[in-house]
């Protein structure tokens, strides 16, 4: 969250060279990709939402996305609303994107509707990954678990990697290559190249991020270097009924 979505953000100095942006962060603890640290980071949140909305920010960006998976299906609906009103109890509005609702409305926004994905969790957490995803009606034909417990193992895993395991998945049915399920994990370097390499859209955790908080933003969900999904204008999908996304 704090190197990819803002080199995104700066990236579109390229197409929108009047526009600034300012990033503000407030941390909830984890140090191992747990169950268990997972809930407790979940349950800061709130906190967090306070703090950031004391700086009358216009968008929130909740950036662990199996934090939210975690909590059970649909979870991202909840905890969207739940910190958005955090923060206008504290008298500074504004929407609340989630990394996880980030992914699943960057997919739909591509008419993805069977993918592929990497995820730098221990299996069963990338199992709940699938599952949550499963769950919006997309379906996850091959993934692959790295099994990375320590968070900032992580984040210094080598994106460079990531093409080359994404081209081992069986992703020849797939409408769209997840190639990090985790904001944490880095892969906006490499995007366009497993774009190539794959012959498929490809996007991130972090690229859906920046997609969804742009338009909270009301800009154009545009930035280069960081594939199909941030490459154009894209259509307003309808999104399934059993699956409605609150209106961002």
């Amino acid at each position: 969250m704090e190197t990819e979505v803002p080199a995104i953000l700066r990236s579109r100095a390229a197409v929108a060279p009047d526009e600034r942006f300012t990033f503000h962060s407030s941390r909830m603890r984890m140090t191992r990709v747990t169950p268990e640290q997972l809930k407790a980071m979940d349950a800061d949140s709130d906190r967090c939402a306070v703090e950031l909305s004391d700086a009358r920010v216009d968008v929130l960006g909740y950036a662990c996305l199996v934090a939210i998976m975690s909590m059970g299906p649909g979870y991202h609906r909840v905890s969207e609303e739940r910190l958005h009103r955090r923060t206008v109890e504290n008298g500074g509005p504004a929407p609340v994107v989630t990394s996880a609702g980030a992914l699943v409305h960057g997919l739909r926004t591509i008419g993805a509707k069977k993918i592929a994905l990497l995820a730098p969790y221990m299996r069963p957490l990338a199992r709940t990954v699938v599952d949550y995803l499963t769950h919006e009606g997309i379906e996850v034909l091959d993934y692959q678990a790295l099994e990375i417990p320590d968070n900032l193992d992580v984040a210094a895993h080598d994106p460079a990697r990531l093409p080359g395991l994404a081209r081992a998945l069986e992703y020849s049915g797939a409408d769209a290559v997840v190639l990090s399920a985790c904001v944490q994990m880095p892969s906006l370097g490499v995007i366009e190249e497993a774009e190539q390499l794959l012959g498929k859209p490809v996007v991130s955790a972090a690229v859906c991020t920046a997609h969804r908080m742009l338009r909270a933003l009301g800009l154009p969900a545009v930035a280069p270097g960081a594939g199909h999904l941030l490459s154009g204008p894209m259509p307003d999908r309808p999104v399934p009924p059993a699956a409605e996304e609150a209106p961002i």
